[in-house]
C-alpha cells in the first residue's frame, strides 16, 4: 500500500512538472522578423496562464483586432509586436481579467507588405519584405533584367505627407547607374507597399535594303546615329539608292513626317551623320532600275562566256 501511494505521488509530481511546458508549446508561435503591423495580418496571440486568450487573430482591413473577452477594439496597424504586447497587457489588467498578464504577440503571416516587380524582368512576381529588402535585391529576384530593358527604373512608394495624407511617388532610376556604376544612393531600402517598374526600351526600326532589318532597341538616345543603326542591321544589301528616308512621328496626331538624308554620302564619309530618335523608322529604298540593269549585264556576261567556250546550249 505505501509502494502504491509512493508511485501515485511520483507520478502527480511528473505530471505537474511536465504539463506547463507541453501547454506552452502548444501555443508556441511561428515568429517572423519583428517589422510594422498591417492590414490582413496574421498575429499569434498568447497570454500566459490563460490558454482561452491564446489565439490567432487576423487583422482587420482597417489595422483593427479585437481580443477575447475584452470590450475594447485595439488598433494593430503601424505598431510593432512588442507595442502590442504592452497594449493588450494593460487593458487585460485594467479591466481586472487578469493580473499582471505576460502577453506575447508574434507575426505568423505577413500579407500587408507586398513588393511587385513587373516589365522588362525574367521573372515578375510579387513578394513579402521580410528583413532589409533593397532594390537590387528586388531585381535579382525577378531573374534579373532582360534584353529589351530600358535605361530607367520606375519605382512607385507611398508617402505621408505633412497633412496626414498617404500620396504615390515614383522615383526615376538610371539602369546604368545602379547596375553598372553600383551606385549605392540608387539601391533604395523597400519595406513593402512598393511597385518596381522596368519599362521596354523604346526601339528604331530599320527597313528596306539592308541586311538584317528589323526593330532595336535605344540603349541611349542621345548617341543613336544612322551609322550605328546601319551597323545592327548588319549593312547594307547591293543596288541600295542613294538617298533613304526617315519617317518620324510628329505632334500627337500620329502623322509622320519624312526627311531625305544621303544614305551614299554617309557611308563614304562625305556627308556627317545623322542622329535616330526612339520610335524613328528609318527606310532604305531598292534601286530597282539599277538592280534590273545588273541582272540583265549578268546574263550578258553569262551568255558571252558560254559562247566563247562553245558550250552554249540551245533551249526553247
Amino acid at each position: 500500500m505505501t509502494k502504491l501511494i509512493l508511485m501515485l505521488g511520483i507520478s502527480v509530481c511528473f505530471e505537474a512538472q511536465t504539463l506547463p511546458q507541453q501547454a506552452v508549446q502548444a501555443v508556441a508561435p511561428v515568429n517572423l522578423p519583428s517589422q510594422r503591423i498591417g492590414p490582413n495580418d496574421l498575429l499569434n496571440l498568447s497570454v500566459y496562464g490563460a490558454p482561452e486568450l491564446s489565439r490567432p487573430v487576423r487583422v482587420s482591413q482597417e489595422g483593427m483586432i479585437q481580443v477575447p473577452m475584452l470590450k475594447e477594439v485595439f488598433r494593430a496597424e503601424g505598431k510593432f509586436p512588442s507595442e502590442l504586447e504592452s497594449i493588450v497587457a494593460e487593458a487585460l489588467s485594467r479591466e481586472k481579467i487578469l493580473v499582471s498578464p505576460v502577453v506575447t504577440v508574434t507575426v505568423a503571416e505577413y500579407v500587408s507588405r507586398p513588393i511587385s516587380v513587373i516589365g522588362a524582368v525574367k521573372q515578375p512576381l510579387t513578394f513579402q519584405a521580410f528583413g532589409n529588402i533593397t532594390l537590387v535585391d528586388a531585381l535579382s529576384r525577378a531573374g534579373g533584367l532582360t534584353v529589351d530593358a530600358g535605361t530607367e527604373i520606375l519605382l512607385s512608394r507611398q508617402q505621408v505627407g505633412a497633412n496626414g495624407k498617404t500620396s504615390s511617388l515614383v522615383v526615376r532610376i538610371p539602369v546604368k547607374q545602379l547596375i553598372d556604376q553600383a551606385d549605392a544612393e540608387l539601391n533604395y531600402a523597400l519595406r513593402g507597399g512598393e511597385e518596381i517598374r522596368v519599362p521596354e526600351a523604346t526601339k528604331i526600326f530599320v527597313v528596306g535594303n539592308v541586311k538584317k532589318p528589323g526593330a532595336f532597341p535605344v540603349r541611349d538616345s542621345n548617341d543613336t546615329t544612322v551609322l550605328k543603326m546601319l551597323a545592327v542591321s548588319e549593312g547594307l544589301l547591293p543596288f541600295a539608292t542613294e538617298f533613304a528616308y526617315i519617317y518620324r512621328r510628329e505632334g500627337g496626331e500620329g502623322g509622320r513626317n519624312e526627311i531625305e538624308i544621303p544614305i551614299t554620302k554617309i557611308m563614304a564619309r562625305k556627308s556627317p551623320d545623322v542622329p535616330l530618335m526612339p520610335n524613328d523608322v528609318l527606310y532604305i529604298p531598292d534601286n530597282k532600275g539599277r538592280r534590273m540593269t545588273m541582272a540583265m549585264v549578268d546574263r550578258l556576261v553569262t551568255f558571252g562566256a558560254g559562247t566563247a567556250s562553245g558550250m552554249l546550249v540551245w533551249r526553247r
